[in-house]
């Protein structure tokens, strides 16, 4: 009788490796049309000394890249199961900024899906109105990416409302205004979403080239209420990067709890390493003196802003 059924496992066991082979090698594209760039020369975004042909093969607008990272210490929903990961910071986002630091946003209206857009305005007038479609979520499960989306659950987290309210917001926001991203490039196969799983592909892949957890505990910076690092020991962190990122802080500015790191890109965004820039807007304004790494479960209220470029965290705190 254990014979049989240890026969019976070990067929099931091969049935689910096949169909999950067979799987994989049926699932949608989510790259893009790339055959017109084979015969084009690639330049790093914001540094071509020669106008580029094709927006899709090179990055033309929102050649400023940031990828950025929180340290957040709370979602607010962890009764619903929305955790923060453990040793790690977490992923805000990937951003197309102008080649001279500004940024635009909200760029393809048809590609709106954030239920909660901010701004709600343009600056020039244009309304945004809330999106109120199948969530995004929806849009990885219908590719059959449930890997991307198992790493998005665990390192993409919001902090008050869903995980995929706050992925649709920075696609809406942000990949809109890559033209790399843009539907043309797809085409002339482009599957309905399929650039906007793609994005995503992108953002956890830069996010995995900066383990920023990693790098400071390296240089013995680890989260305290207490323990207080200089700006030199944190700058001297990143030395192994080869440029200093941008280094949010809150709390009178000595809670650090945001990193971004800049880049240039050659050809996609997606398809290459891009080269790292030093920050293009300082280190950060509002720190002052020593800095702290707060642990979690210390803030028990937060506004996110942007304003002028810079990202800080308002935050509230009871030690």
């Amino acid at each position: 009788m254990v014979s049989s059924l240890l026969e019976i496992s070990s067929v099931v066991a091969i049935l689910l490796v096949a169909w999950e082979v067979h799987a994989t090698n049926y699932l949608p594209t989510t790259y893009p049309n790339i055959e017109a760039c084979v015969t084009l020369p690639l330049q790093y975004s914001c540094e071509n000394t020669t106008a580029l042909t094709n927006s899709c093969c090179n990055v033309v607008k929102g050649g400023l890249v940031l990828q950025t990272q929180y340290w957040d210490t709370y979602t607010g929903l962890e009764i619903y199961g929305q955790l923060l990961p453990s040793g790690t910071w977490t992923i805000h986002g990937l951003w197309s900024d102008n080649c001279d630091g500004s940024y635009d946003q909200y760029c393809d209206l048809t590609r709106q899906y954030d239920p909660d857009p901010s701004p709600s305005v343009l600056p020039d007038g244009t309304p945004v109105p809330p999106y109120t479609g199948p969530s995004v979520k929806t849009f990885i499960e219908d590719f059959g990416r449930w890997d991307l989306l198992k790493y998005m659950e665990t390192f993409w987290i919001n902090q008050g409302t869903s995980n995929e309210d706050f992925w649709a917001h920075e696609f809406s926001k942000h990949a809109t205004c890559t033209s790399t991203f843009d539907v043309a490039c797809y085409e002339p196969d482009y599957k309905e979403h399929q650039d906007v799983v793609n994005f995503y592909e992108t953002v956890v892949k830069v996010f995995q080239l900066y383990p920023t957890y990693n790098m400071l505990a390296a240089a013995g910076i680890v989260p305290s209420n207490g323990t207080t690092y200089t700006l030199a020991q944190i700058t001297n962190a990143y030395s192994q990067t080869g440029a200093i990122p941008y280094l949010g802080c809150s709390g009178n500015g000595v809670v650090l709890d945001e990193v971004w790191y800049f880049h240039h890109v050659l050809g996609t965004v997606r398809t290459r390493t891009p080269t790292q820039l030093d920050s293009v807007h300082g280190l950060q304004k509002t720190m002052t003196g020593a800095v702290r790494s707060l642990q979690d479960h210390q803030f028990h209220h937060a506004v996110k802003l942007r304003s002028g470029g810079i990202v800080v965290l308002w935050a509230y705190t009871h030690f």
